[in-house]
């Protein structure tokens, strides 16, 4: 069975990647059932659950990734680095239940995939 990874690597405004990221993740869940989602760089930013995006005139999209858990998708990873250089405290209550691994550990779990999509 084929194991796919989601890397979300841009920040959840101003552009479309995030919510076109969900949605493919929720269109493949029908037919693979390993996958694991990666948060990196500007991505982690979409674990925030405070977001006010009514003051930038979007929606907030960012919610729907607690959806994930009834499809099936138990498995998210954090980048370490990436959230201290943005400031964000790592045992910060965030949307998902995240593992927070070191860059290196978190390659070495990509690596363990089969295909890797990045959003």
């Amino acid at each position: 069975m084929k194991m796919i990874a989601f890397i979300f690597s841009h920040s959840p405004h101003g552009t479309s990647f995030g919510r076109e990221g969900l949605d493919a993740i929720l269109s493949i869940s029908a037919i693979f059932k390993k996958i694991a989602v990666f948060f990196i760089g500007d991505g982690v930013l979409q674990l925030i659950k405070s977001y006010q995006s009514e003051n930038i005139l979007a929606r907030n999209y960012t919610s729907s990734f607690s959806i994930l858990s009834f499809y099936n998708i138990k498995d998210f990873y954090c980048c370490k680095s990436s959230l201290i250089e943005r400031g964000l405290n790592y045992n910060k209550n965030f949307i998902l239940n995240v593992d927070i691994l070191e860059s290196y550990n978190l390659r070495l779990k990509l690596d363990s995939y089969d295909a890797i999509i990045n959003f």
